[in-house]
């Protein structure tokens, strides 16, 4: 999949992450361990490893080609990755939903780039991929994870009991959604 997204004003782009980015995935990753441990599934430490991104890059290019998920680096326009970002658990027929998952450099937080991406990758969500709704669950205590999604237009829609097992212990979830006529309408009245 060949697909560059720009948001210039807010100086990122967005593009599918390939085999030759894994070594400064990997580097985004060792550099951000710590930080979004707390935030994160716990992983082996060969998960940490130039080997296991690049598979992990691997798979999900595969899955990209199955129509199962898109995953996108987040990038400066200088062309330094930092982040990721990724419409995953895709369901056709009848349902026509995602999930989303972003991660940002701690360091980078604040300035708005996860916000960019996730109006760049809704876009794509809704217009190329033609998906009725976009979800996003996420940490009780991630406010700042809260912000993107409200920002970005997601509805709040209840608490995911012991969704998922962050950092060791299953943890609950506030669900987000955003729907396509959602974003649409939004976009024609922003116009």
């Amino acid at each position: 999949m060949s697909l560059t997204l720009y948001h210039t004003a807010q100086g990122i782009y967005i593009s599918p992450l390939l085999p030759e980015n894994a070594e400064i995935l990997l580097q985004l990753r060792l550099n951000n361990k710590v930080a979004h441990q707390a935030f994160e599934p716990r992983r082996e430490e060969d998960f940490y490893t130039l080997e296991s991104q690049l598979q992990f890059i691997r798979q999900r290019i595969h899955d990209a080609e199955q129509d199962k998920a898109y995953m996108f680096g987040i990038f400066l326009l200088d062309g330094r990755l930092i982040g990721q970002i990724t419409l995953s658990n895709v369901v056709r027929g009848v349902g026509q939903y995602a999930d989303l998952g972003y991660f940002i450099d701690h360091e980078l937080q604040g300035k708005g780039y996860t916000s960019a991406a996730v109006g760049l990758v809704i876009g794509y969500a809704f217009r190329a991929l033609a998906l009725h709704r976009v979800q996003a669950s996420i940490l009780l205590h991630n406010e700042a994870s809260r912000r993107v999604l409200e920002k970005s237009g997601f509805q709040a829609e209840g608490i995911a009991r012991q969704l998922i097992k962050i950092n060791g212990q299953w943890q609950d979830h506030q669900t987000y959604a955003l729907l396509a006529e959602d974003f649409l309408q939004s976009q024609s009245q922003s116009q």
